[in-house]
């Protein structure tokens, strides 16, 4: 499975979800069955159900694509009992699909991340970014050969551009980022609003030893253990709001550092420096956070809206609006940068307290 796939055998993918539906949940593998993602559903609405196509990246995700062949694999279709009829054709990620129902040229396609990845302009093998949001994602660019399966972390192919040339990722997802602050809003009430987690958070130096692993749905890379459970460690009579809000802001910067590690070890080569983006990225003292783990500059950039933007880049190098991939990452802009302020060893001893505490949350709900 890892080898074909670049995935884990877990239910956050959509083999294992279809089969259930095909099985158990009254679906009919008639005729008339039509399966993908999001993005081939849009297709097909825009295009009046004219066309059924989806991209790489997004085929990636179902746990029923070769990534290294680039076709729907017949084995794993056997294997879930899925029909090939149900599934979308397999297109690149930018060049002329077809035309919507006004006749408007629909010519981009690819999966949330990997449309950040390409809309942050990480071109070059051995950039990475992440996006900050309800949960967060770090992809690097590997370059055009898929590499060996590593461990913790997924494979994916990022983008296939109109002449055929491949570009693979390694991907780290986390489940819990932000989501986590929510809970702090909605489950705890320790904050009214998601935007007071960052000023909250500064009004402290430091946790005091206090963590939170945001396990809430299990964790994902480079643990992927869906038995781990959320767990708050370190308390003490002096524990109080703004460290459960800097805890939660931390885990955020902890559990991207892992990430990261891993995929340092798996690419031999470290991100000179992360470009960031997502909603949570606006704030400065995550972003500092992130670069003391780090221990490399983290930017942000002017557009932050960088799934849209990727989509858009790979739309408009197939419409002729751009010429080349050189010409697109001219249009990044840096809006800010972080570089490390504390020393690795201060780092490298909160992120040691952090692994601890991820160590009691694991296999929690194991029977």
């Amino acid at each position: 499975m890892r080898e074909r796939t670049g995935l884990v055998l877990d239910p956050y993918f959509s083999a294992t979800k279809l089969e259930w539906l095909l099985t158990e949940g009254g679906v009919a593998a008639d005729d008339d069955l039509a399966f993908g993602t999001v993005d081939s559903w849009i297709v097909w609405n825009l295009t009046g159900g004219a066309i059924h196509v989806t991209d790489p990246s997004n085929a990636s995700r179902t746990m029923l694509y070769d990534i290294r062949e680039r076709r729907w694999s017949e084995e794993l279709l056997d294997l879930f009992g899925v029909p090939a009829s149900c599934l979308p054709e397999v297109r690149p990620s930018s060049g002329r699909l077809g035309t919507t129902v006004e006749d408007i040229p629909v010519s981009g396609i690819a999966g949330d991340q990997q449309a950040a990845l390409f809309g942050q302009a990480c071109f070059v093998p051995g950039m990475a970014k992440n996006t900050y949001g309800t949960g967060s994602f770090v992809l690097m660019n590997v370059g055009p050969e898929c590499p060996p399966p590593a461990e913790g972390l997924l494979t994916t192919i990022g983008w296939v551009l109109a002449d055929g040339a491949t570009t693979y990722a390694l991907e780290g997802a986390i489940f819990v980022t932000g989501a986590a602050i929510q809970w702090l809003r909605d489950g705890l009430g320790v904050i009214g609003e998601a935007a007071e987690i960052g000023p909250l958070a500064a009004t402290i130096g430091d946790t005091e030893g206090v963590y939170l692993v945001p396990a809430f749905t299990g964790l994902g890379s480079p643990w992927w253990d869906p038995y781990a459970r959320g767990a708050v460690v370190g308390l003490t009579r002096g524990t109080g709001r703004a460290h459960l809000a800097r805890a939660a802001v931390e885990a955020m910067a902890y559990q991207t550092r892992d990430v990261i590690e891993a995929m340092s070890t798996a690419a031999g080569r470290e991100p000179a420096e992360l470009r960031a983006d997502g909603g949570a990225s606006v704030m400065d003292l995550l972003l500092q956070l992130q670069a003391d783990q780090l221990q490399v500059p983290v930017a942000r950039p002017v557009v932050q809206e960088t799934t849209a933007l990727g989509a858009a880049y790979l739309a408009g190098l197939a419409e002729g609006v751009w010429s080349s991939t050189d010409e697109l990452a001219s249009q990044w802009k840096l809006e800010a940068a972080f570089t490390p302020v504390a020393p690795r060893a201060v780092a490298d001893a909160r992120h040691a307290g952090w692994r601890r505490a991820v160590d009691r949350a694991r296999g929690w709900a194991r029977v």
